[in-house]
Formats: C-alpha cells, structure tokens, sequence
C-alpha cells in the first residue's frame, strides 16, 4: 500500500482564486513528499478550475525525472457529450501533465452526474485503446455510486484494472455512500482499491468535541486524524490511500499518521462507531428515519432520505460540487421518486412525523440547496 499525495486542495496566494497556486510552496511539499520514499500522485483535468494538471506539470514532471513518479489523472467526463472529444482531451492531459504516458487513468466520476458520456460515447474502448498504444499503464474508474452501480459496472466492464472508492470510517455503514460494501464488491472482482477523502474533505481531522474528548480519553497521545489513517490504512485489497493537503504542516501530518498507523483494535473501532453516531447527530433536520412520513406521500418523495443527504452536505460545509450532491442527483434519477421540489405542501406528512418537522419548508431548502446547475439541474 502507498500513500498518494492528491493534488485536488493545493496551497493558494488567494483565497478566492483557486488558480493562485503558491508554486514555491507545492514545490516544498513534493520534494518533502518524496524524500519520505513516496511517489504517487493523483491529479485530474478539473482541479484548481482547469489548471490542476499544469501544476503537476511545474512541480514535479518538470522538476523530477519520470521514472521516479506515478501519476494519476481523469478523463472529465462531466464535459464529455460526444466521441470526437475524447482524442483533443487525452492528449491536451498529456500536455498539461508534461508526460507521454499516464501510470493510472481513471474515468473521472462515473456516476449519475455523468452518464450523459458514458451511456453515449464508449469510453471503456477509447481507455483501452490507449492502454494498448502504451499511452496509458493501468485503466480505472472512480465513482460515488453505490455498492449495486458498482457492481453492474464491474460485471460489464472487466477490463477495468482498479477503482477509485470514497472510503473512510464515517461512510464506512452508511446508507447513501456504502464504502464497506463497495470495498466488498471491488474485492469480489478482485479489483485493487485506492481510496480518496479518508478524511472527509477534512471533516474527520475536525471532529465535534464530544467525539475527541472520548478519543483522548482513550489514548491522549493519538490525534484525531490518526483515527481516520488508521482505518483505511489497514483494509485489505487497498493499493493506495490519498490524502490531500493545504499547506506542509498538513503534508508532514498526513506522511506521520501514516507512517505510525497501526491496526485498530476491537476496542477502537468500537469507539469509532461511537463517534460515527456523535458526527451524525449534528445534523440540520431532526430526522430519526422513522419513515412514517413516506407512506402518505402524494408524491412518493423518500423525504428520510433526502433529508439525510441533506444533513450531510451541511455537516460538510460545502457549497460546490459534493458527494451527498452527487447521490442526491442519482437518486433523482430513479424511477418514479418524487425530487424535493416536487412537493405540493399538502401537510400530511407533518402530522405522521413524531419529530414535528415542518417538512415542506425543510423541502424548500433542500430544493433550493441540490436542484442547481452545480448538481446537474437546471
């Protein structure tokens, strides 16, 4: 297993621009990186509004010789609508990324957000054509779907080498997300795993107070974040664990945890599990899931679960493109649901809730929240 430095939350000069990359300081954090023995780097097409790519260009394939790194990097299947697309974009990647040849390429987020590509244009044969010029070494997908679309893709499409899995403790049972049991399909296939937000954008290095003080009750000398390292480090059938960082401090954090993170023990996951339920209990909407209110839907609107998507954004802080965005859009998606706007405000659904929740507002603000352009509406 490796631990890959993502390169998706680099050090800005600005924080409103994310394309005032702070080159002197990415600079230190890749030779820092590297001379901790690590040498795996993950990019794609959309990072840093368009220039994420270039920046792995300046700071390492034009400061390191290429036989000293692997490199990551997606085809942006969010701008895909057509075949004649895929031939410029691969090789403007190539350019941006300063290499002939990519070690991993991915398609970027296969998921509901983009099936306009992958249901229209054959991509899998495009990727393997590549793979058979010597373009590209290993050919992978990443997804934010659920264990079932993980599944269906795997089954169709064999020549897939490895996934790319949100995975950390928090989503390790959770409904929307599923990363055990996508862990277990990928396992299935015999498909390697590299693992992305084992933090959660961060979330998990922060965790509510509650939760690290039952942390540190345990072990003083252990940090929040060695918790979140120490989970996904130690899964069977994982190849690669990224993290990001935004600045060094983050960087050496990151190379320490990772270096020191033994297994859990049986008392720890336990504690883990605790925490998951403190994380989840600062939510947004009181929702217990009770489901009384879905029955007398008019609309057949799954209101506990679209409200716990909700939740999460929120618990998230978020406000571009996230993952309960993404599942949000796939839940859209399904066959005869009814989304959030779809709400006729008839009330029924405020008298079967035992929490009282003036559902219909909460509605609005989910609408208002994932109905966007960002998410794919619109």
């Amino acid at each position: 297993m490796k631990l890959g430095m993502g390169m998706m939350r680099l050090p800005i000069t600005d924080e409103n621009d994310f394309r005032s990359i702070d080159y002197e300081q990415v600079n230190e954090m890749v030779d820092t990186y590297m001379d901790a023995g690590f040498n795996h780097f993950d990019t794609a097409y959309i990072y840093h509004e368009g220039i994420g790519e270039e920046a792995f260009r300046k700071s390492v394939a034009e400061r390191y010789p290429r036989d000293s790194f692997k490199v990551a990097t997606k085809l942006p299947l969010f701008i895909i609508t057509e075949e004649s697309q895929l031939e410029p974009i691969f090789n403007e990647q190539l350019q941006n990324c300063g290499v002939d040849y990519f070690d991993y390429y991915l398609l970027h987020n296969v998921s509901g957000f983009t099936e306009t590509a992958w249901k229209n244009v054959d991509l899998y044969s495009f990727i393997q054509k590549k793979k058979e010029e010597g373009r590209i070494r290993h050919i992978g997908l990443s997804t934010h779907g659920n264990a079932e679309f993980l599944d269906n893709l795997l089954m169709e499409h064999p020549e897939i080498e490895f996934v790319l899995l949100q995975i950390n403790y928090l989503d390790w049972e959770d409904e929307a997300i599923e990363s055990r049991k996508c862990l277990e399909v990928a396992r299935k296939y015999k498909k390697p795993v590299m693992i992305m937000e084992p933090y959660k954008g961060g979330f998990l290095a922060d965790v509510p107070e509650e939760a690290e003080k039952i942390m540190k009750e345990y072990n003083p000398d252990r940090s929040v974040v060695s918790w979140a390292m120490r989970f996904v480090a130690n899964l069977d059938n994982v190849c690669v664990v990224l993290t990001g960082a935004s600045n060094m401090e983050q960087l050496k954090n990151n190379i320490d945890e990772y270096k020191n993170a033994d297994a859990l023990n049986e008392k720890e996951y336990k504690i883990l599990e605790e925490v998951s339920e403190i994380i989840n209990g600062n939510i947004t909407i009181d929702c217990t899931k009770c489901r009384y209110c879905v029955d007398t839907c008019p609309k057949n609107i799954d209101i506990p679960k679209i409200f716990d998507l909700y939740n999460k954004h929120k618990i998230l802080g978020r406000e571009d493109w996230s993952q309960p965005g993404n599942a949000y859009l796939n839940y859209s998606k399904l066959p005869d649901v009814g989304i959030a706007s779809d709400c006729i405000e008839c009330k029924v659904c405020i008298e079967e809730c035992p929490q009282k929740i003036n559902i219909p507002e909460a509605l609005k603000d989910v609408a208002e929240t994932f109905e966007t352009e960002t998410y794919g509406f619109g």
